[in-house]
């Protein structure tokens, strides 16, 4: 039997899992098999090892090691096996945080490091596993397969609040909601700088990226895009970092996280978007390992979908929630806090 071509063949387009990432050109030297390990959620730092020792990962297009340094302006190419995948949606029983629940509809409180709904490499463990689990006969969304009830999504590592339709009318009273954009959606960000002006609106329209179709970029021409807009406000100023209220008024993929990045405040902890570098501030030893710091409390985005208001469809009701920051994200910020107040007073 003829070896496959790992990178060329279709039939290796079948059985692996592509991936281009663009680096950063103000990357600082970092080993490859950990620059990775940020950017390839669900992915361990033996499987990244091991994909590397068999030629599975090329940077600018040769062969690399696990010590490779990962330099400004490197293209690496990513193919890695696809496992297989259950068929069926499998009820599991997993824990939810449920902040409210009706006859009709569920509110949930999403902790960070779950993942929304099945997909490459996470068939199991997903909050919709859980929720097949806790209710009976969620109706189905032909908009996404293996996502019954589901009206709207947040990020693997974005906490906060989702609402669940347990009906088929809610389901598409809800959907409606989302479209016409008259759900209230609040999230809180730390992002790197303070945004100027302190209040604004960003509206450029995103889309997959042509150059790694998993993150989304801003596109001057909206016939290339979808329209985006998220509003936004400087609650906190902290030195080199701001926490920053946004209320969305569209719901794109990765949207807040690609709107703050392009305008050059990328969110904290954030490794797909720029954050998870020094955007701000020297580089010195001690406030280095600081930062560094407050990604080992919080190894991921800081980003939380901190309220949710919208018309309940049946009882035609007001419905408000909120969702407390979680305990890591609430950790750094105090840290931040007292950062800015010591330099203010030195």
């Amino acid at each position: 039997m003829e070896p496959i071509d790992l990178h060329n063949s279709l039939e290796a387009q079948e059985l692996f899992e592509h991936h281009t990432i663009h680096v950063d050109a103000g990357q600082s030297a970092y080993r490859i098999d950990k620059f990775l390990l940020d950017r390839l959620p669900h992915t361990s730092r033996t499987k990244i090892q091991l994909a590397i020792d068999n030629k599975f990962i090329l940077v600018n297009g040769k062969s690399t090691k696990p010590s490779y340094k990962v330099l400004p302006r490197d293209i690496i190419q990513i193919v890695l096996p696809t496992p297989p995948h259950p068929a069926e949606l499998l009820p599991e029983a997993i824990p939810l945080d449920i902040v409210y629940e009706d006859e009709h509809l569920l509110i949930v409180h999403k902790p960070a490091g779950m993942v929304v709904h099945p997909g490459y490499n996470n068939w199991t463990g997903t909050l919709m596993n859980a929720l097949v689990y806790h209710v009976q006969n969620l109706p189905n969304n032909p908009t996404y397969n293996h996502r019954p009830g589901l009206v709207h999504r947040i990020d693997k590592d974005t906490s906060g609040l989702l609402v669940i339709a347990k009906t088929e009318f809610t389901l598409v009273a809800l959907a409606k909601q989302f479209f016409d954009h008259t759900i209230a959606r609040t999230y809180y960000a730390l992002v790197w700088g303070e945004p100027v002006p302190t209040i604004g609106t960003i509206d450029i329209s995103l889309n997959r990226s042509q150059s790694d179709r998993r993150v989304v970029a801003p596109y001057a021409d909206e016939t290339k895009g979808k329209r985006a807009i998220t509003h936004y406000q400087v609650v906190q100023p902290l030195q080199y970092v701001s926490l920053v209220k946004c209320n969305l008024e569209t719901g794109r993929t990765h949207q807040i996280r690609a709107h703050m990045q392009h305008i050059g405040h990328p969110i904290f902890g954030d490794a797909t978007y720029g954050g998870k570098q020094l955007v701000k501030g020297q580089a010195f030893t001690k406030y280095k390992s600081f930062v560094e710091n407050c990604w080992e409390i919080m190894p991921r985005q800081a980003l939380h979908a901190y309220s949710l208001g919208f018309t309940h469809p049946i009882t035609q009701e007001s419905l408000f929630f909120e969702a407390p920051l979680p305990t890591d994200f609430q950790m750094v910020l105090n840290k931040w806090t007292k950062y800015a107040y010591y330099h203010q007073l030195t």
